[in-house]
């Protein structure tokens, strides 16, 4: 098999067949592909797409070039989830002890942040003494007691992701549907969830920036679901504002605690229970899903989940009192509250801007080797469409060096617009994607 021909052929809109992506993944794996080949191969993808089947193919291939979790001595369905990426996300911290609580398993494998997306992992490790890495044995006996543990991926974890994804970066081919949809699902199928739940951010603060890319690209990840046996539900969410009110790492440790506690409500939780009742749909906890969200409304109101949350901590290393006392998480020097300049409405809040900002500060990285301060980052007083008045705050920074704090307040224009008549408001939830197509009406097909 010559790798040349293999570029012609995609280059002319041909299929290429499983034993060839499987032989074409483990050689460029082993070295024995050089890099313009495979990038020139990536470009021909880009533009020429790839059928349900070579996804799948892709997919499967690339999950196998490393490390395959098995997770088969966990008792009962193994469901994971999924987000491509948003700012003040702070889902996983609040789903896992919520769905756990519920009996349903979840043993998850998170990365680092990247750019102005946050990372769990990033977020877990301002809780002191949390460690975010296991052994497996460690990590299958305290899911099995607990129900929960949430761990960094594993360095060897789809091999073949880490290489192409650094090519695609500098060759201009990461937006491409099914070189993302086998990015990601290569990962889950790879960390052993029978079952998959998946939240495609779509506006300013996504990487998806139009429903129609957002809506194919959650129909590609459900069909590579079925195409390799993984159920898999896909919902395409608001991401043109930030879902949270903190965005920085033990901020948004802070906001899950809070929202835990049952003091924090908005679009966080809210998002929360659904993706959660869809989890517990998926494990076969529930019949329907407005059950699942009633189950896991009580588990929120009865503290259940917060213990939940805190028993993972202590399991991990980490203080367990944080959920009593939040100071014990690291602090910022020192803060400083941007007011509403005149009476208004908020007309539009730019999420990725607002992510930028918060990485100025020094809570995110603008690249894999930089360093963050878990202390600083951004909170926001006020979401899109809700009036305020002159005086009032909008934006509260939280910082440690003050060259930094300079450099983010300097974006504050192009985060907030204020207008005098109030926007048209987006919903939190587009549409969810099944096997059986879409389950809302704000679904784009």
């Amino acid at each position: 098999m010559r790798v040349v021909d293999l570029i012609v052929r995609k280059r002319n809109g041909e299929v290429l067949q499983q034993e060839e992506i499987e032989t074409l993944i483990t050689a460029y794996v082993e070295g024995q592909i050089p890099d313009y080949q495979m990038a020139a191969l990536c470009m021909a993808i880009y533009f020429q797409g790839m059928n349900t089947e070579e996804v799948a193919n892709l997919t499967m291939a690339m999950a196998k070039s490393g490390e395959f979790i098995d997770l088969s001595d966990i008792e009962g369905i193994k469901v994971d989830k999924h987000s491509t990426g948003g700012v003040a996300d702070t889902t996983t911290l609040i789903l896992g002890p919520l769905v756990a609580a519920a009996g349903v398993p979840v043993a998850k494998m998170s990365g680092r942040g990247l750019g102005h997306t946050g990372g769990t992992i990033d977020k877990l490790e301002s809780i002191p003494g949390f460690k975010t890495s296991l052994s497996r044995a460690d990590f299958i006996k305290q899911v099995n007691q607990i129900k929960l543990a949430v761990v960094g991926q594993s360095g060897n974890l789809v091999p073949a992701d880490k290489k192409i994804y650094s090519l695609r970066d500098v060759t201009g081919t990461v937006p491409s549907i099914p070189l993302i949809a086998s990015s990601i699902m290569s990962k889950k199928i790879a960390a052993g969830a029978n079952k998959i739940v998946l939240d495609v951010k779509l506006g300013s603060g996504a990487f998806m920036k139009n429903k129609e890319d957002a809506f194919a690209l959650a129909r590609t990840m459900v069909n590579i679901g079925e195409e390799v046996g993984r159920e898999t539900v896909a919902f395409v969410t608001n991401m043109d504002e930030p879902l949270g009110t903190f965005i920085g790492n033990a901020l948004e440790v802070k906001e899950a605690i809070l929202t835990l506690q049952g003091k924090s409500r908005g679009p966080l939780r809210e998002l929360c229970l659904n993706l959660g009742a869809y989890m517990l749909s998926l494990a076969n906890q529930v019949k329907e899903i407005e059950e699942g969200k009633a189950t896991l409304e009580k588990l929120l109101d009865s503290g259940a989940a917060l213990e939940r949350f805190a028993e993972m901590v202590a399991a991990q290393g980490g203080n367990p009192e944080i959920i009593r006392d939040l100071t014990l998480l690291p602090q910022a020097k020192y803060q400083w509250d941007y007011h509403m300049p005149q009476d208004g409405y908020i007309h539009s809040i730019n999420a990725e801007t607002l992510g930028i900002a918060a990485m100025t500060l020094g809570a995110g990285r603008e690249n894999k080797d930089s360093s963050i301060d878990l202390a600083v980052g951004i909170k926001v007083h006020a979401r899109k469409g809700e009036r305020r008045q002159k005086g009032q705050p909008l934006l509260t920074f939280f910082y440690n060096e003050q060259e930094k704090f300079e450099a983010a307040k300097k974006m504050i224009p192009q985060v907030m617009q204020i207008s005098a008549t109030p926007p048209k408001t987006l919903p939190l939830i587009y549409g969810i994607v099944t096997k059986e197509g879409c389950l809302d009406l704000n679904c784009s097909f």
